[in-house]
């Protein structure tokens, strides 16, 4: 029979049985959890001290359902619900910044934070080693070592890489880079840092998941409203919505011409910070502020639908590339 002063052990066995073998939809009837007790933990209970316990423990604040009528006991709440957890999966199993070993670990992770039979229903996971992940090893000690140079006020020092042709990362520089770095962000699936290199006065965009031997340096990093575009602070809904693929340079007006059926892709792209100038039927104008790089981009992709009226440089980019692109197919 359990020691009286292992009461507390006893609770922690009793909820990780109910935590494991139980949800809603489950449940235990007591002479169930006092077999698991003994199967799993080599300890023996009787019938009241298990209800003794289980007062103790809805007493402390879990929810478990006692009530004999529904058939058995159950825990009810969790710190993740199962459409939560399932939530975080896919984030962890679409993410690009991971490599396949961070991604598998932290999947294991939020798996045992549900009952077995939420492991049951999670078949897509077997899916993780067709998805794209990075080869990157360092991404999660990148990410510690630039939190922490953020929560600081340091710089950091890393190496910048990209892919050779035999899918291979190198460094793209001899030596290492020096960045000012003021916030993380996550887009299309990766990590960007947000920061600034002393010898410009722009915000540069860089990817965690190309970042290798990160360190924090002593130096303290350059005041944000030394950074062109940064004067007031970093207001991130803004930042993102004008840096669609987080390109760096400057933001500029546009207008556009497009079909007001466009109203859901751009509002997906740009937020609601955009204005219609003018409407007619079933066409409208509008002016957006955007990172003129990444108008460019997004502007071919959407060639068939939208029609860039100004800045007139940007107009004439689109429209040689457009050329180029026809001589191309012809």
């Amino acid at each position: 029979m359990i020691r009286l002063n292992d009461k507390q052990l006893l609770n922690m066995m009793i909820l990780e049985i109910l935590r494991e073998y139980t949800d809603k939809n489950h449940r235990l009837e007591q002479n169930e959890i006092i077999d698991l007790l003994d199967k799993n933990y080599n300890v023996s209970c009787s019938r009241k001290t298990l209800y003794n316990n289980l007062q103790v423990l809805k007493s402390a604040g879990y929810e478990i359902s006692t009530n004999g009528r529904l058939g058995g006991t159950c825990l009810l709440s969790r710190q993740l619900d199962d459409s939560e957890l399932y939530l975080l999966i896919d984030s962890v199993l679409f993410s690009k910044t991971l490599s396949h070993k961070q991604a598998k670990t932290l999947i294991g992770k939020l798996e045992s934070m549900g009952s077995r039979y939420f492991h049951k229903n999670v078949s897509h996971v077997c899916n993780l080693p067709a998805m794209q992940h990075s080869d990157n090893e360092q991404v999660m000690e990148n990410l510690d070592v630039v939190n922490d140079a953020i929560s600081c006020h340091r710089k950091i020092r890393f190496l910048y890489n990209s892919y050779g042709t035999d899918f291979k990362m190198y460094p793209k520089r001899g030596k290492p880079d020096v960045v000012n770095p003021y916030r993380i962000v996550a887009n299309n699936g990766h990590f960007y840092l947000i920061g600034n290199y002393d010898k410009y006065d722009n915000v540069c965009h860089l990817r965690i998941d190309k970042m290798t031997q990160v360190q924090k340096m002593d130096a303290p990093v350059k005041p944000m409203k030394e950074v062109s575009g940064l004067e007031n602070g970093l207001f991130l809904p803004k930042h993102m919505a004008e840096h669609l693929y987080m390109f760096s340079g400057n933001s500029v007006p546009v207008i556009m011409r497009t079909h007001t059926y466009m109203m859901d892709d751009l509002i997906d792209w740009f937020g609601k910070d955009f204005s219609i100038v003018s409407k007619s039927d079933d066409l409208m104008e509008i002016r957006v502020i955007v990172n003129e790089m990444a108008m460019f981009y997004w502007a071919l992709q959407y060639g068939t639908e939208v029609e860039v009226k100004s800045p007139e440089r940007l107009r004439e980019k689109i429209r040689s590339a457009v050329n180029e692109m026809v001589e191309k197919y012809n």
